[in-house]
């Protein structure tokens, strides 16, 4: 009869691996680690750990082969790699399982908490961190209006369920208090942050001050600062939308938001230049372009009977040239953008978006008839004023020259006032509507008051009518 010992033994022997395979470092140039002898077992996108001399674990991505050497990016510091370390084979694809209790959490881009509050537990269902997007024929068509609580945007550029749009502005035009509203007023379900890149300081206040106890509660916060390797920012926006996956195949509402693209690409373009690639437009690769529809296209609506992922992306424009490589492809692959104008947040109008530059391809399909002749009407004042605002500045215009250019005149200021909204305050549908239809009303022209009933010479046409909407 055999000893409990001996059987202890015996099992702990069963559960052991058949076999390790270990390779060696033969090479490190700047980022990229060059290693042989587990070549032929590697594959693209696969993970390993390098063994420093200092006794850490480098934890590291295949990102090509070259000559009959596997190509290796590390997660973190190359520091105590050198020739003859010993590389040890990880998961070939790496994957993640997150419950419902990750609400309320802050992690990294390889799921670990950050935010001090102990380990997170984890789910029975493993969910791969790059995982493909829905088969186009799969999927459900897009759901209907979604509150976002900012009235310029709910009423202009009216974002659907699993719609998926850009925010595109230069820095310091109001891209992150922008977010911030978005967490706040969303009718959502689960909020899932991604800070790509983003500065240390800045992410803690954002997580802090922006997103607050209420908003942190109903939310998944993914964190990748910008001294961070560029693997860890790419697969910080993985990470992103892996979680976002979960709560969609879950039945829930989504709201993703990521700050920023740009940032996803620039990491990209690190890793690709490592590794030998050649650039191609202002330094971008290749793959750049094909990552960015990968992506992308994971957010949007689930299978049938799934819930929806809704997609928030920043794009943070250089030298706020909006023709720039990123901004072009990112517009191209979304369903909607919205501009952010660095003359209007200097006029001290926030959020300083470009209503005549932005768009959603959701409209008007979305929207009432009586919704869509709204806002055809004060679109129509507001590119009117535009077209005319240097002769209006300089002077040069004369009111009663033409009609039309006096109404938009006239209307500007509660127009004006309509688009600017505190980051505190939060607007319905039915709110947003009700308050543009009374911007619309008959207005008096500077220096001038309206005859009777509205008809005087300083009175405007009046907009379309319509009922408070019903949201």
């Amino acid at each position: 009869m055999s000893s409990p010992l001996f059987n202890n033994i015996v099992n702990d022997l069963g559960r052991l691996p058949e076999r390790r395979v270990y390779g060696r470092v033969l090479g490190v140039q700047g980022l990229l680690i060059e290693i042989g002898g587990v070549q032929t077992t590697l594959s693209v996108g696969d993970h390993c750990w390098v063994h420093t001399r200092d006794g850490r674990q480098v934890a590291c991505e295949v990102v090509g082969f070259r000559t009959g050497r596997a190509l290796l990016l590390p997660f973190s510091s190359l520091d105590g790699v050198g020739l003859g370390c010993r590389v040890e084979m990880g998961e070939s694809r790496p994957t993640i399982a997150p419950t419902p209790a990750w609400l309320g959490r802050v992690i990294n881009a390889m799921g670990d908490p950050v935010d001090g509050k102990g380990p997170l537990p984890a789910g029975d269902q493993a969910i791969p961190i790059r995982n493909t997007p829905p088969p186009a024929h799969a999927r459900q068509r897009v759901g209907g209006k979604l509150d976002l609580g900012v009235r310029a945007i709910n009423t202009f550029t009216t974002c659907c369920k699993g719609q998926r749009m850009g925010i595109f502005a230069g820095s310091g035009v109001g891209k992150s208090s922008l977010m911030s509203m978005f967490i706040r007023h969303t009718i959502a379900d689960v909020i899932v942050m991604g800070l790509v890149g983003e500065r240390g300081r800045e992410a803690r206040e954002f997580i802090e001050d922006d997103l607050g106890e209420e908003g942190l509660a109903r939310s998944v916060t993914v964190v990748a600062t910008s001294d961070e390797s560029p693997l860890m920012r790419r697969q910080s926006a993985y990470m992103t939308l892996a979680v976002a996956e979960y709560f969609r195949d879950q039945g829930l509402d989504v709201l993703c938001l990521m700050d920023s693209v740009t940032r996803f690409a620039m990491a990209q373009r690190e890793i690709s230049l490592s590794a030998g690639e050649p650039p191609a437009s202002k330094g971008y690769t290749p793959s750049v372009f094909a990552e960015l529809p990968r992506l992308l296209e994971r957010a949007g609506p689930g299978r049938e009977g799934s819930g929806t992922i809704t997609g928030l992306f920043t794009v943070l424009v250089e030298g706020d040239d909006h023709n720039e490589p990123i901004s072009d492809a990112v517009r191209g692959i979304l369903d909607g953008h919205i501009v952010l104008d660095r003359a209007i947040a200097e006029r001290g109008r926030y959020p300083a978006i470009n209503i005549l530059r932005s768009v959603s391809r959701t409209m008007p399909g979305c929207n009432s008839p009586e919704e869509t002749a709204l806002i055809a009407e004060a679109r129509r004042l507001m590119s009117t004023y535009e077209d005319m605002a240097e002769l209006i500045r300089l002077g040069a215009y004369r009111l009663g020259s033409d009609p039309g250019v006096d109404q938009a005149i006239a209307h500007h200021p509660a127009l004006e006032a309509f688009l600017t909204q505190a980051k505190a305050e939060g607007t319905t549908f039915g709110a947003g509507y009700a308050l543009l239809q009374e911007a619309l009303a008959p207005q008096p022209l500077p220096g001038t008051t309206p005859g009777p009933g509205g008809s005087g010479p300083g009175a405007a046409r009046p907009g379309p009518q319509m009922a408070r909407s019903r949201s």
